[in-house]
């Protein structure tokens, strides 16, 4: 079995001058950085006192799983000979805040809209979400179930 490894750093840019000496007192705002890759400017969801130009966690764990599935779901239609020409996913998840605070995911839906070149099995294109959602190494990972709403169409 190989391993992988993959190493982040979250930096807390939201100090306004007194640090978190008051709930109310300091911002959201942090820095998710990787290397030399572009940083990626985040903040908590505007609910929960968040800058809404910033990416929030939650936002990034459904762009994680849309993403993965979506790397797999390619890799399996060029095994499979079907040349898929776009790809747009509009995923969503639904997260629930519990009393304490805390919370938690209850779903997220992808809704990826498929084309496919003229000639390419279009049934085979639909069945392919199926093997792609069972390797996608997120979706694998999360406690939650990920649905899939695919649509596909020929180019």
């Amino acid at each position: 079995m190989k391993t992988h490894h993959y190493s982040v750093t979250v930096q807390w840019t939201g100090n306004t001058g007194s640090g978190t000496s008051s709930y109310r007192g300091y911002e959201r705002r942090h820095q998710i950085s990787a290397g030399t890759k572009p940083p990626i400017p985040g903040s908590s969801d505007p609910a929960f006192r968040g800058d809404p130009a910033g990416w929030n966690p939650e936002e990034l764990l459904v762009a994680a799983i849309s993403a993965c599935h979506q790397l797999w779901y390619l890799h399996l239609c060029a095994e499979a000979g079907i040349i898929v020409v776009d790809y747009v996913d509009s995923a969503d998840g639904i997260m629930e805040e519990t009393p304490d605070g805390s919370g938690h995911f209850q779903i997220v839906t992808l809704r990826p809209k498929v084309r496919v070149a003229p000639g390419s099995d279009v049934t085979k294109a639909r069945e392919l979400h199926g093997p792609a959602h069972a390797k996608c190494f997120i979706a694998n990972s999360v406690n939650f179930p990920v649905q899939h709403e695919a649509e596909i169409k020929t180019a």
